[in-house]
């Protein structure tokens, strides 16, 4: 799989806050799929399919341990996120260094 691939997919189950959530409390801890469904107002369905979306997008695997399904953080997923918000980071951080070079230096000329 592509890296512009993944990151479409990280970045598009991160959309939904919902699954922003379900990341943040695999993050914190794994939990069952059915613990997770009892924080949300909506179906365990519902749930279900947000978790499967997570596990496409690679932040999140799925494992069955004796009767629950856990949910757990995949950290190469967020990596993948965070290597491209670092590219953009330092684009950014380029154009505004070459920005206020070029202020401070009109700035110099005109004195």
């Amino acid at each position: 799989m592509s890296f512009a691939l993944d990151v479409d997919r990280v970045f598009a189950a991160l959309a939904d806050p919902t699954r922003r959530d379900i990341v943040r409390r695999a993050i914190d801890g794994e939990e069952g799929v059915a613990e997770l469904a009892g924080h949300y107002p909506m179906s365990f369905a519902a749930v279900q399919k947000h978790i499967a979306v997570l596990e496409r997008s690679g932040l999140v695997t799925k494992q069955r341990i004796g009767r629950r399904k856990v949910v757990r953080t995949n950290v190469e997923g967020l990596r993948v996120a965070r290597r491209l918000l670092d590219r953009y980071e330092d684009l950014w951080r380029g154009r505004l260094n070459r920005m206020t070079d070029l202020i401070t230096h009109t700035k110099e000329r005109k004195k």
